[in-house]
């Protein structure tokens, strides 16, 4: 702790990051008493919040003008400037920021503590170099003492929005120049936290500790940063170097620029300062001269402080106004201009009925104090002489206090957390007001009760604003992901993969793994689709690793082939693709292409993989498709004859399904006991198709087509209906060869699978009688869905001709048939649909 020689008097002087502030903590904690006036309600609280960690809550008070905790044992208090309680004696008095009597609008107040404050043992004042004169002109005795800046400040120049760095500070000069800088970091770098003079401590602090906790990387203020708000800051951008100051705009002095710039860099960490340049807008510019007193911590001195009478006379009305309005003596003191408590108790002095109240004792003091409510909602004067005017009205009249029912109403009315940011804090303004009413002691009749429904009707509106404030200004998870693309070691943010695949970053959503697949949240916008896959790839290596080793060790019952029309044939484990099946060897040995997702995994990983996929589609074709296999060996194996091996290769080649007469000559070199062996193989050599029966059903017929895609390299065509024996025949040839493959034969407009084919062709057969005319059984037929079209079609394939009365049977019993049974045909019956094709020329 510094010591002083024993002083009545000492003034601290220098830039911002000097300690100023924590010295004064420091040294009122060493005394038995103190008070300390800071500029700001904000910068009040956050003290106070250090001081009671030293002394404990019951020894340390909050006095401001919307918020008061006093405990009954309370010895130091923590105040803003305006209630520091100059009635009671302090070991201690400290104010804060005391260059601010130089401010027209409020510097009155802070000159006047700075000539009267005094603590009992120790005095200490608290501001920038350029109140040195000032003090040496006021307070001759005062032991000025300067603090030079713990880091250095250097000027970085502008920045674009997008270049500005980390742990930045953007500053402007109001609320829709902060809310639009804040939109645009929203977009662009993830969000920024917001602090404004306007919001409540909660709020504040809310907002602060986004900041600092590194949920955000940058903050935009208004000017009220510059008021010792602690913060981790690196650098400060001005959006502007002109603000309004309540009567003009104007350019900041180099002090105030100094004073906000200065909140770049903390203790001994460097900081750096510059200017915002956004696009539409012309970017302001320091002047040169400006940046070497900012660098240099060399400033203009003060010439002249605001004063306006601290103690007026409460006589009477006119004697108050008299007094308010007195000029200074001293040389170096100005007449502050007119402030809105002022204006105010000018305009309700003109009202005849206030004077008429004021003539009764102590009735000026009453109108004073209710004149000296704050205009929080900046109505305005007029507006605000108003509701003063009503206040003071209930204060003179009856028991002295305002009527419950209209502050009960008026905080109803309030009570509400719908709306966007600007209802909000409008709303919070208006709650400042009925605030600082129930912190008066005398104004209602339970102010206790007041107070303290005041205080939660501003929490739940403070955490509706901060909560509203967030959602418009901090895309979370864009925020995370430019944390995360940066992290480094012990920095990087912690990773979870869901049961139900959801993948999440420091607790947000970037998207969802699905088998080894991330698929980016849908809702992200454009610009965030390639940083969530960027984070996905560096962040999922090892949830990939560790489902490629359950894959490699599943049950067979994981894994399924995929053969959705349209799409690669694919390879699916626990419901999602991990390969795709392309041309190989030959039809039942196709090559197992991974998915591209899993080109994150290790070399080791993949090859386990593929091992295990092998392994599944090996033991699948040999279940599906086992006598296709047998007769794709047989046709290798030379212990077989020739004339049965140039059978079986094409068939093996075909699928297992293939047009008779394109074996023909191979079939005039088989003879009866040539044939018999084929038979262990299933094959059937039928009037029209070879094929084998077990190979048609649904899932072996899947399976086959398939894998002919896949040797193809093409997509995965339609198949038959399951279940059905005749279908509609497809427009496209692609799908058509699929269901030839598949099993069925193209009869025109429709086509029915082979082995229905040789039932109709056998029952054909069975109902002719030698080389009469005869009408087909049209029931089966029928009962197969096979239109007359289709049949007759059929029926010409079959070696028939029509005639007028039915069919006549052209050649030789078919090959593969017994001689058909010597019978009499049956009659058509009338409307009967195939009876009526005897005469039809086709």
């Amino acid at each position: 702790m510094t010591r002083f020689a024993a002083q009545p008097l000492v003034a601290v002087l220098g830039p911002t990051n000097t300690g100023k502030t924590h010295l004064a903590v420091e040294r009122m904690c060493g005394h038995s008493s103190g008070l300390i006036g800071f500029p700001l309600r904000l910068l009040a609280r956050e003290v106070y919040d250090r001081v009671v960690a030293i002394k404990g809550v019951d020894s340390v008070a909050l006095v401001t003008g919307e918020e008061k905790i006093v405990p009954d044992k309370a010895r130091w208090f923590l105040t803003t400037a305006e209630s520091m309680p100059l009635d009671k004696e302090f070991a201690f008095v400290a104010l804060d920021e005391a260059q601010l009597s130089a401010d027209p609008e409020r510097g009155h107040v802070f000159t006047d503590r700075l000539l009267r404050a005094r603590g009992r043992e120790e005095t200490m004042i608290l501001g920038s170099e350029a109140l040195r004169p000032m003090l040496r002109a006021l307070t001759p005795d005062a032991d000025i003492i300067t603090r030079p800046r713990f880091s250095t400040l250097t000027y970085a120049g502008p920045a674009k929005l997008s270049r500005l760095p980390k742990r930045s500070v953007v500053v402007a000069f109001s609320a829709e120049e902060v809310y639009a800088v804040a939109e645009m970091l929203r977009r662009m770098r993830g969000g920024a936290a917001v602090v404004m003079g306007a919001l409540s401590p909660r709020t504040r602090n809310a907002q602060v500790q986004m900041f600092q906790a590194g949920e955000v990387d940058y903050l935009v203020a208004t000017d009220a940063i510059g008021m010792g708000l602690n913060m981790d800051v690196a650098h400060v951008a001005f959006a502007s170097l002109r603000k309004f100051d309540g009567r003009k705009t104007r350019r900041l002095t180099v002090s105030e620029m100094a004073q906000i710039a200065g909140r770049a860099g903390r203790h001994q960490r460097d900081g750096t300062f510059g200017t915002l340049s956004l696009e539409g807008t012309q970017t302001a510019q320091f002047e040169d001269e400006e940046v070497l007193s900012i660098e240099e911590h060399r400033f203009p001195t003060l010439d002249h402080l605001y004063w306006r009478e601290g103690k007026p006379s409460l006589a009477s009305l006119d004697a108050l106004i008299a007094d308010l309005e007195r000029k200074p003596t001293a040389q170096v003191l100005r007449a502050a201009p007119q402030a809105i408590d002022l204006a105010v108790l000018k305009r309700l002095a003109d009202e005849p009925w206030v004077r008429e109240r004021t003539t009764i004792s102590g009735s000026v003091g009453r109108l004073w104090d209710a004149c000296g409510l704050p205009d929080f909602r900046k109505t305005g004067p007029e507006p605000h002489s108003r509701l003063v005017g009503r206040v003071f009205k209930h204060l003179s009249e009856g028991e002295g206090h305002l009527p419950v029912p209209w502050f009960a109403d008026e905080l109803a009315r309030l009570d509400t957390i719908q709306g966007d940011v600007e209802t909000l804090a409008d709303r919070l303004a208006a709650v400042r007001t009925w605030a600082y009413i129930a912190h008066r002691p005398d104004w209602l009749a339970e102010p206790g009760v007041w107070a303290e429904r005041t205080r939660a009707l501003e929490e739940k509106l403070s955490d509706a604003l901060h909560q509203r404030l967030t959602q418009r200004f901090v895309d979370r998870r864009t925020s995370v992901l430019m944390r995360d693309l940066g992290a480094r070691g012990s920095d990087i943010l912690p990773m979870k993969v869901g049961e139900d695949g959801a993948v999440t970053v420091d607790g947000e959503s970037i998207g969802v793994l699905i088998g080894f697949r991330f698929k980016a949240d849908p809702l992200a916008r454009h610009g965030d689709m390639k940083r969530l896959m960027a984070a996905a790839e560096r962040r999922l290596g090892d949830e990939l690793s560790r489902r490629a080793r359950a894959l490699s060790v599943d049950e067979d019952s994981g894994f399924s082939l995929a053969t959705d029309a349209g799409r690669p044939v694919a390879l699916f484990w626990q419901g999602d693709v991990v390969a795709r099946l392309t041309k190989g060897k030959h039809l039942l040995n196709p090559r197992i292409e991974l998915h591209r997702a899993l080109d994150a995994l290790t070399a080791i990983d993949r090859q386990a993989v593929t091992r295990r996929l092998q392994l599944w589609l090996d033991d699948q074709v040999a279940r599906h498709l086992g006598p296709l296999a047998d007769i794709a060996a047989g046709a290798r194996d030379p212990e077989q004859p020739g004339p049965a091996r140039a059978l079986l290769a094409p068939l093996a080649q075909a699928g297992g399904v293939i047009a008779r007469a394109e074996l023909e000559d191979v079939l005039g070199a088989l003879d009866r006991e040539a044939r018999a062996p084929l038979a262990k193989w299933g094959i059937r050599i039928g009037t029209l198709d070879i094929f084998v029966a077990s190979l048609i059903k649904p899932e072996p017929a899947r399976w086959r087509v398939a894998l002919a895609a896949a040797q193809d390299n093409a997509v995965m065509p339609m198949l038959p209906p399951i279940g059905a024996v005749s279908t509609p025949t497809p427009r496209d040839a692609a799908t058509c060869q699929a269901f030839v493959m598949a099993g069925f034969r193209p009869l025109g407009a429709q086509m029915l699978r082979v082995d229905q084919v040789e039932r109709l062709a056998r029952n054909a057969h069975d109902t002719r009688s030698g080389r009469a005319t005869f009408a087909p059984d049209a029931a089966l037929a029928t009962s197969l869905g096979l239109m007359p079209a289709s049949f007759a079609q059929l029926m010409l394939a079959l070696g028939f001709r029509t005639a007028e009365q039915g069919w006549v049977w052209k050649g030789k019993t078919a090959p593969g048939h017994a001689p058909a049974r010597k019978r009499k045909p049956d009659k058509p019956r009338p409307g009967n649909a195939f009876g009526a094709l005897a005469g039809l020329r086709i």
